[in-house]
């Protein structure tokens, strides 16, 4: 009895799925302005493929966005792929950093002192004048119904550190 240890092929719906995902990495491809594709890793075809995309009407369009799809399926896309998240903001490691900013951005503004004097021990370089008085004047806007122009300062401040 022979034992098969192979995986299956993927499915159809798979291979679906990923063909409509190397499309959408070639329309944003497309996209970019000259200046960003020159940073993006990509091999002659493509390159030629996606600049000659940009000058083409609907139906042509697509057909080149699917064109480029095949290409791309060729070709390791994971680097192209980081490149153009890059250009978004989206790697997900600056996603979790926002997030963390903002958790303390928010700890700072409902504990006060406590979460003050917990940042300044993480971050002992932090101006902690600078810090109290942002914070002062965050929370004088909330109570008055203001913008809120001294809580993006704050925000601004933090990601500095």
């Amino acid at each position: 009895m022979i034992i098969d240890d192979r995986e299956p092929p993927p499915s159809k719906s798979q291979r679906k799925r990923e063909a409509l995902g190397l499309q959408s990495l070639a329309d944003e491809l497309i996209r970019l302005s000259p200046s960003q594709l020159e940073s993006v890793p990509l091999d002659d075809a493509l390159r030629d493929g996606v600049v000659s995309g940009r000058s083409l009407t609907r139906g042509a369009y697509r057909r080149q966005v699917r064109f480029l799809g095949r290409l791309l399926g060729d070709t390791d896309s994971a680097p192209i792929r980081r490149a153009v998240d890059a250009f978004h903001g989206a790697s997900h490691e600056d996603k979790a950093r926002i997030k963390r900013l903002e958790r303390w951005r928010d700890r700072l503004m409902e504990e006060g002192d406590r979460a003050v004097a917990e940042l300044l021990e993480e971050f002992p370089d932090a101006d902690a004048q600078q810090l109290r008085q942002l914070l002062r004047n965050a929370r004088k806007e909330r109570e008055a119904g203001r913008p809120p122009r001294n809580l993006r300062l704050l925000f601004r401040f933090l990601r500095e550190l």
